[in-house]
């Protein structure tokens, strides 16, 4: 379960340098719409709230594990949606997006395979 927290500690920091720029870069319509800071929003407040799942599940705590199995696989699927709508996100967005959604990937192998788990 290390390594599960270490990837949603790299999803919530990649998710954290996303909403930096969205503020630095928000007078340019071109790179920030009302639609990216949403987003990107609203995935820096969900990454926070992932990793506490992810530190109390590898603490043992059995529900904890069940929340981060829902949300992990919940935002894969929405950053999949995301990257798959066309012209609704500027293309660095998409990217950074897509780099949360290899690792979203990585935990939800990694906290689905059953021995990987147990131990």
């Amino acid at each position: 379960m290390r390594n599960v927290v270490w990837l949603v500690g790299g999803y919530a920091a990649v998710s954290a340098l996303a909403l930096g720029a969205v503020a630095v870069f928000r007078h340019d319509p071109t790179m920030v719409t009302d639609a990216v800071w949403v987003r990107a929003t609203i995935v820096a407040a969900g990454s926070l709230l992932t990793l506490l799942f992810a530190v109390r599940a590898a603490r043992g705590d059995r529900r904890m594990l069940r929340r981060l199995r829902i949300v992990t696989a919940a935002m894969l699927v929405a950053v999949v949606v995301i990257i798959a709508l066309p012209g609704s996100f500027p293309h660095w967005f998409k990217l950074e997006q897509g780099i949360c959604g290899l690792l979203l990937l990585a935990v939800v192998v990694q906290i689905n395979r059953r021995p990987a788990v147990r131990s």
